[in-house]
């Protein structure tokens, strides 16, 4: 960030080479002691203001290992019941990231600089992108359990807005990276927009966005698992009701059953992403 200058080795009479002294008054030294120290600052304010306390934690963990205790052992009558919620998290994820890869395809075109019809018109784009992005799936989620009711539709709305601006905005950095030459190519042949775009285009920028949508479809996953916490369905709902009642073990189970729900997307989205780039 800041050039040191650059002094020539020294040697001394016998020939060898002596190390230059570091000046601690240099302006380059000086510059990164006072961003040291304002970085230091910083922190130290992040830490005042989300009030850690380590002494606050450390008198927690004798009832953290009370709470494990009493949830042993597991509670497994309603495993059917748990099981579906998990089929309805992956669910979830699942159309609203199928439906937000196929919105987002077209606005990544919209709003990427390479291939946006208009500046001034894409520019607004990118702002709703952004602000889609910007909140979080669980505050759509709110919204819409607001708009339509409890239940999983919900939770499906929110998530779709919220990874629409997620895809769009990665996609449209994939597609900002393809050369132009095939593209310029593409158009001096006569071809259309329609045509640039699904044969010179499309081709070379689909395993970034088939990766790019796999791995949202595995972080909507991991998202999904607390949306029933705001009564928008999956297993977030189960944890929640758990949680109320002080259920610890029914909580054990349905964060069992959770964590092998993620572990097996999160390996078979690796998969798939390793065989498609």
């Amino acid at each position: 960030m800041w050039d040191i200058e650059r002094v020539p080795p020294a040697r001394d009479r016998a020939g060898q080479y002596v190390e230059t002294p570091l000046s601690l008054s240099s302006p380059a030294i000086l510059a990164r002691i006072a961003l040291a120290a304002a970085l230091a600052i910083v922190f130290w304010i992040c830490l005042r203001l989300s009030e850690v306390d380590p002494a606050a934690f450390i008198a927690g963990i004798p009832r953290l290992l009370m709470w494990a205790a009493k949830a042993w052992p597991p509670y497994l009558a309603d495993l059917d019941v748990y099981w579906l919620r998990a089929a309805e998290t992956v669910a979830i994820a699942t159309v609203a990231t199928v439906v937000a890869t196929i919105l987002a395809f077209p606005l990544s075109i919209f709003i990427a600089h390479n291939t946006a019809p208009s500046p001034w018109l894409a520019a607004p784009v990118r702002m709703l992108v952004n602000s889609f992005r910007g909140v979080d799936t669980i505050v759509f989620a709110l919204l819409f359990v607001a708009a339509v009711g409890l239940g999983p539709f919900a939770g499906v709305l929110g998530m779709i807005v919220h990874s629409l601006g997620v895809i769009a905005k990665l996609n449209s950095e994939a597609i900002e990276t393809v050369p132009k030459a095939p593209l310029e190519a593409a158009a001096m042949t006569g071809a259309n927009r329609t045509k640039i775009v699904s044969y010179a285009l499309l081709p070379s920028v689909l395993p970034n966005l088939s990766s790019v949508s796999l791995y949202v479809w595995e972080a909507n996953v991991r998202t999904s698992t607390i949306l029933g916490i705001v009564g928008a369905g999956g297993i977030g709902m189960e944890i929640k009701a758990a949680i109320d009642l002080l259920d610890f073990p029914k909580l054990l189970t349905v964060t069992v059953i959770m964590l092998i729900m993620v572990t097996i997307i999160d390996q078979f989205s690796a998969w798939l992403r390793r065989r498609l780039v």
